[in-house]
């Protein structure tokens, strides 16, 4: 049986879940040959390239264009220019898909899905198609040619109505949750973690995350940031900076000018993210799906900085309905909020139990699970 999984690199998410079930099959599955695709690459590298440029710099200095584009692209002129597009970069990947003949295609961005969905349509393409949506509520985008996707798996029961309202048979919605990798399943030994490092397991842990890639909301980050590492007297933070060394050295700045060195460790890159949210009780950090999945995963109350106006929203007003996380928002009294929050052990408490039970920890096996019955390897 051979497997085609397709991703696109607009944010990290798609790709993550990608290889999320890239890596299940790959370990627990016999006779099955998987293979991850960037399918906006193949079919168009140049258009690739200005379209994620486009997509990261809109994001970063005009969230607000961004958020517009979002919305108005469910329906009117531009849902149908995106649609058009899509329909004309699908004759390169038709050729892809007829070389490699998969048994099995699975989708985690919803131009993808769309260009499958397309060929279905058409008749030049006759195979099982599954669609991964990757945020805490859909998009008319994730939804176009659905007639022809034969499974759509989604994060929380509320997708599911949504989908089913707007016509789509309740047999062919699974309420899964968003893959995240295994490693956040592990229990770890959380003494040596503290151990590795430096940090001491009497303190409350805070996991700060910087923006990433996009540094969206430098300023706001910062001030929140700020706020953090002067009430920080009882507190242990782990700043993760991400690719910006200016992010980075702001928080370095602001870190020595409150003498906060022993309370404050700072990275610019980490691959023990599993480990760390591990030893945490609690994370700030945009609402991406996977991020947001992960710190659901990890049972982590969230405080919401700079979503990305459009999904990112959405998923930070799913949070807070769930009373799983705090949405920071410019006009907010920010240093009352968090020094609350920080004092308030039975709110972080009742916080991280809403974070359990709104997460699908086991996404990723239950996905696979549905999608390749009777393959799993006999471990026994």
């Amino acid at each position: 049986m051979k497997v085609i999984i397709f991703y696109a690199k607009y944010g990290g998410g798609h790709l993550s879940a990608a290889r999320s079930i890239e890596n299940c099959i790959k370990t627990n599955y016999n006779g099955i040959e998987v293979e991850l695709i960037d399918f906006m690459e193949y079919v168009n590298k140049e258009f690739n390239k200005i379209t994620t440029k486009a997509y990261a710099e809109m994001a970063k200095k005009v969230p607000k264009a961004y958020g517009s584009i979002y919305w108005k692209s469910e329906k009117g002129p531009l849902a149908h220019i995106s649609t058009t597009s899509n329909k004309l970069l699908s004759i390169r990947l038709h050729k892809l898909l007829q070389d490699k003949a998969p048994d099995l295609i699975i989708c985690t961005h919803p131009f993808a899905s769309q260009m499958c969905g397309y060929l279905t349509k058409h008749h030049k393409l006759n195979t099982q198609i599954a669609t991964i949506l990757t945020d805490f509520a859909s998009h008319d985008q994730w939804l176009v040619y659905n007639e022809y996707i034969n499974k759509l798996f989604v994060a929380n029961q509320e997708m599911k109505e949504t989908l089913i309202s707007k016509g789509i048979p309740s047999n062919k919605v699974f309420v899964t949750g968003i893959p995240i990798s295994d490693r956040f399943l592990i229990n770890y030994d959380k003494s040596s973690i503290f151990l590795d490092f430096n940090l001491s397991p009497n303190k409350k842990t805070v996991l700060f995350f910087g923006g990433g890639e996009f540094g969206l909301g430098k300023s706001y980050t910062l001030k929140v940031f700020e706020t953090f590492v002067k009430n920080s007297a009882d507190l242990q933070i782990i700043a993760i900076s991400g690719k910006n060394q200016k992010l980075k050295e702001a928080f370095e700045n602001i870190v020595i000018k409150y003498n906060k060195e022993a309370n404050v460790h700072i990275f610019e890159y980490t691959n023990m993210v599993p480990e760390l949210m591990s030893i945490s009780n609690l994370v700030v950090t945009k609402p991406g799906g996977l991020t947001t999945s992960e710190s659901l995963a990890s049972g982590l109350p969230i405080v919401v900085i700079n979503p990305i106006p459009g999904q990112e929203e959405e998923n930070a007003t799913y949070l807070v309905k769930h009373n799983a996380a705090i949405w920071l928002k410019k006009d907010d009294d920010i240093e009352q909020i968090v020094t609350n929050l920080l004092t308030d052990s039975q709110k972080l408490d009742e916080m991280s139990k809403n974070a359990k039970s709104i997460s699908k920890p086991n996404a990723t096996d239950d996905i696979c699970k549905i999608l390749l019955p009777n393959t799993k390897k006999d471990i026994s």
